[in-house]
């Protein structure tokens, strides 16, 4: 689950992270009323889930009062790489010396947290590990060691880090080491992580990405979900108990288990098709899932063909047959459908489905030969 930069921020105050005060407003009225408690200058902020805010016009320095209320107007309801601004975030202006990028990664190769430094920041972090690899400092903490001092000092001087900043910089990556683990995080990202005048090390940003299965342990996070910020057909897989990523193709995936989903993706891929979503409607799907699943995949307008892949283990064939049957008749889809059954109950449910007789639906006996077929009606949109 992803926060907003004011949400990240709250987070970091809890564990002792130095951030700016600030307020947030989701109407102009209430932003300039933060904005006259806080005082001026200050800066309005739009909060969406996405980068490159400043440069969409997202970021303003208020000097008074008329421009906190031109600003907040101007930003609320803007459109910024296709995410609307509901809310705007109020903050104190900041006096800066330096700008400096951090950030801690849970980096699955590795099995580990990963943690970066770079004195470059403010800048696109993609570009600066592109064009200039070594002033981004990388160190991989060990789960059960945990970060010590010495992590501090190390990054600090592989990135660069004027000697008189060596230890604040270390403390703060040790708190925010601390945070991620803490709140069980996948990715915490400063950007910038300023230096004061005064030589003070603050946090200016915050990028959090928190691990979604582990918020029933955080009843306090699991709360900060935004519904409206999600991606609607996700959000539908969520409401359902469905596992759910859209994609940019048009080919819907189904399949029970995630790594069959996957295979069925890079299959699906090497035939020529672009997968439009991952959906792992799990083991043991009932055809209540199945007709949810299929739901959830036409929802979206790309979608231009489907693809079960299913392998009965504790998942009958059968009931997958009765899902997509009963699917038909409740929503009428006008995109064809492959079908590929293997396992538990395989026989009857290509016998129900052929019984059945399915506008559009064609079934396949091997994975490659599904794939094919599904991309080729793909690039047509009818069954053959």
């Amino acid at each position: 689950m992803d926060l907003l930069e004011y949400q990240g921020k709250q987070l970091f105050a809890r564990h002792g992270i130095p951030v700016p005060s600030g307020k947030p407003a989701s109407t102009v009225e209430v932003a300039v009323a933060a904005a006259d408690e806080i005082g001026y200058p200050c800066v309005v902020k739009a909060q969406v889930l996405i980068g490159g805010r400043g440069k969409a016009g997202g970021v303003k320095l208020a000097k008074d009062r008329a421009e906190a209320t031109q600003y907040a107007t101007d930003i609320l309801g803007m459109d910024i790489k296709g995410f609307t601004v509901h809310e705007v975030w109020i903050e104190a202006a900041s006096d800066i010396a330096e700008e400096y990028y951090a950030s801690i990664v849970f980096d699955r190769a590795a099995k580990a947290p990963l943690v970066m430094l770079s004195t470059q920041g403010g800048m696109d972090i993609e570009e600066v590990a592109e064009k200039t690899p070594d002033a981004l400092a990388r160190l991989h903490v060990d789960p059960l060691l945990g970060f010590q001092d010495f992590h501090g000092r190390k990054l600090a001087f592989a990135a660069g880090i004027p000697a008189d900043l060596i230890r604040p910089v270390g403390a703060m990556l040790a708190k925010l080491y601390t945070t991620f683990v803490a709140e069980e995080a996948m990715l915490i990202e400063v950007n910038p992580l300023i230096v004061t005048p005064e030589r003070e090390v603050r946090a200016l940003d915050a990028k959090v990405t928190l691990d979604d299965n582990s918020l029933y342990r955080h009843a306090d996070n699991a709360a900060l979900r935004d519904p409206s910020a999600e991606d609607p057909q996700e959000q539908m897989a969520h409401e359902r108990g469905l596992t759910y990523v859209k994609l940019d193709g048009d080919i819907g995936i189904l399949g029970n288990g995630a790594g069959l989903v996957m295979s069925t993706l890079d299959v699906v891929a090497q035939a020529g098709g672009a997968p439009a979503n991952f959906l792992d409607a799990g083991g043991g799907s009932k055809s209540e899932a199945i007709v949810s699943a299929v739901e959830v995949i036409l929802s979206d307008e790309k979608v231009r063909a489907v693809l079960f892949n299913i392998f009965g283990g504790i998942t009958r064939c059968d009931e997958v047959a009765k899902g997509l049957i009963e699917a038909y008749a409740v929503i009428r889809p006008t995109v064809p459908f492959v079908v590929r059954l293997d396992g538990t109950n395989d026989v009857e449910g290509r016998r129900l489905l052929a019984e059945a007789d399915l506008p559009g639906v064609a079934t396949a006996a091997t994975m490659n030969e599904a794939a094919e077929l599904v991309v080729e009606r793909a690039k047509t949109g009818v069954a053959a």
